[in-house]
């Protein structure tokens, strides 16, 4: 059975380029192929013109390094030890310690994977995180102008997934070439240059993230339901999986927001199927263009004007008739602090918190004393998390 079918690309030097797509796919044998650890059955691998198979081994690892995606090694060198493994394909057959600049090239390698503080450790004494960190600075230590990555930052935090990539987008930034099999699809469109989004073993698309990162294209790879945005504040295509439920979803949700806090919020809820009011917003608010692109209900006031009391009225009504309300990630002032009082009349609400509410309160004491009671009142999500906040509370408020 053939994993992988009539596969072709190009990849320009300096470029990062992430594979993408469901398990199975093939990312990790196209990575394999290109690091002539397989050979395939038909086709031909060309490193700057030259069959990858016609090299030597010494030959290609002084161009090629990889790092794997299965990390467990079976020896127990120290760190540093396994970082300057990296050095090999440099070194004499009669010669076993590595020349002051293969030295070099070890020391940076575990500066910038941040290693270096446990680099006389013995590698069965780290985390597999810390081992997913060590095997990529012995791949830095190879010194080679391409880089094949295989799920680079699948054992990683979150902190050192991000100090990870941002890594290799430096390097990157430096002449090297990278193909990187990610996982996590927006991490891939944040960093990645280029995208080839593979499914069945075919390349479905090729080219920039917001050319491959469509909901068509993913629900054909995936076969689910995607929402496709950008996000909020990087300005990168966002992806959000929208778990299927047998059909659309039902219920109403109203969201209060303002200066694009929630377009995203408001594109995921009504892609999900809900009825979705919005407001009160400022006439020329980056939300409200959103929400009229999306045909929902919106309560509007002039830019800057504070919410009188008809406006505040018709917040109050809509509150009132939605199952869930959410509380975006708002800058709150004075004019628009009504938007969470009117919050508080929700029998079900969902209150968004990516930043704390103190660098985004304009309104003194009155709004912090609102803002907690709202956090007591309702749930407290991350923006990525909203979905399945709003569907978890009209699954417990029937």
């Amino acid at each position: 059975m053939a994993v992988l079918d009539a596969v072709s690309a190009h990849v320009d030097e300096g470029r990062f380029v992430g594979l993408v797509g469901p398990n199975g796919a093939g990312k990790s044998t196209l990575l394999r192929t290109v690091g002539a650890v397989l050979k395939p059955d038909a086709g031909t691998v060309l490193l700057d013109g030259e069959s990858v198979r016609d090299l030597s081994s010494r030959a290609a690892s002084r161009r090629v390094a990889t790092v794997p995606q299965d990390t467990s090694l079976s020896f127990d060198f120290d760190v540093r030890e396994v970082v300057a493994m990296g050095r090999t394909p440099y070194r004499s057959r009669f010669r076993s310690n590595a020349d002051e600049a293969g030295e070099e090239a070890v020391e940076r390698a575990l500066s910038r994977t941040e290693t270096e503080v446990f680099a006389d450790r013995s590698i069965g004494a780290v985390s597999g995180g810390e081992r997913q960190r060590v095997v990529l600075a012995r791949a830095l230590a190879q010194d080679t102008p391409i880089l094949l990555l295989d799920e680079p930052t699948a054992s990683l935090d979150i902190n050192h997934q991000i100090r990870t990539l941002e890594l290799v987008a430096d390097l990157v930034d430096e002449g090297k070439t990278v193909i990187a099999a990610i996982h996590d699809l927006n991490l891939a469109a944040h960093y990645c240059d280029d995208l080839l989004l593979l499914s069945g073993g075919r390349i479905l698309d090729s080219g920039a993230p917001e050319r491959v990162l469509t909901e068509s294209n993913l629900g054909r790879a995936f076969d689910t339901r995607a929402v496709v945005s950008r996000h909020p504040v990087t300005g990168a295509v966002y992806v959000t999986a929208l778990p299927e439920r047998g059909g659309d979803r039902e219920g109403r949700v109203h969201v209060i927001g303002g200066g694009g806090t929630v377009s995203r919020v408001l594109y995921v809820l009504s892609a999900a199927g809900y009825e979705v009011s919005v407001g009160a917003l400022g006439t020329g608010d980056s939300d409200l263009e959103t929400a009229r692109l999306l045909g929902l209900d919106t309560v509007t006031v002039e830019p800057f004007a504070p919410i009188d009391a008809e406006t505040r009225q018709r917040i109050t009504e809509r509150v009132l008739a939605a199952d869930v309300t959410v509380a975006g990630d708002i800058e709150v002032g004075s004019g628009n602090l009504a938007n969470l009082e009117c919050a508080a009349e929700s029998d079900a609400l969902v209150v968004v918190e990516d930043r704390p509410f103190e660098e985004r309160n304009y309104a003194g004491g009155d709004a912090a004393a609102v803002y907690r009671s709202l956090r007591e009142q309702g749930a407290v999500v991350a923006g990525s998390a909203v979905l399945s906040a709003v569907a978890r509370a009209i699954d417990s408020n029937p």
